[in-house]
């Protein structure tokens, strides 16, 4: 079993850096065109994604660089946009009520 484990190790690299090559947007890469970039991941099985991983994309520094472009997910009663909205179709909700009293 232990024999497997470079050919496992190199497989999940490959596959890893492919998949990362694939969901990366064309504006963050780097180089060379995408498509070229998934043709070396394949063809080159060790060099290829390990090129990739060090000079292909543009990466953000883990300092909290990435905060300012991505948006961090809320909790729904934690979302004050939800929470106005829940508001709103309530007060939607009574005034209906009231209508059909009437």
């Amino acid at each position: 079993m232990l024999r497997y484990l470079p050919f496992l190790l190199i497989l999940a690299l490959t596959i890893y850096a492919f998949i990362d090559c694939l969901n990366t947007p064309e504006a963050e890469v780097k180089h060379l065109p995408k498509v070229v970039w998934v043709i070396i991941i394949l063809l080159f099985s060790i060099v290829g994604p390990v090129v990739w991983l060090f000079a292909g994309k543009d990466r953000v520094a883990s300092g909290g660089g990435g905060r300012a472009r991505r948006t961090q997910w809320v909790a729904p009663d934690d979302n004050p946009e939800f929470l106005k909205s829940l508001r709103d179709e309530q007060e939607k909700k009574d005034k209906d009520k009231d209508k059909d009293k009437d």
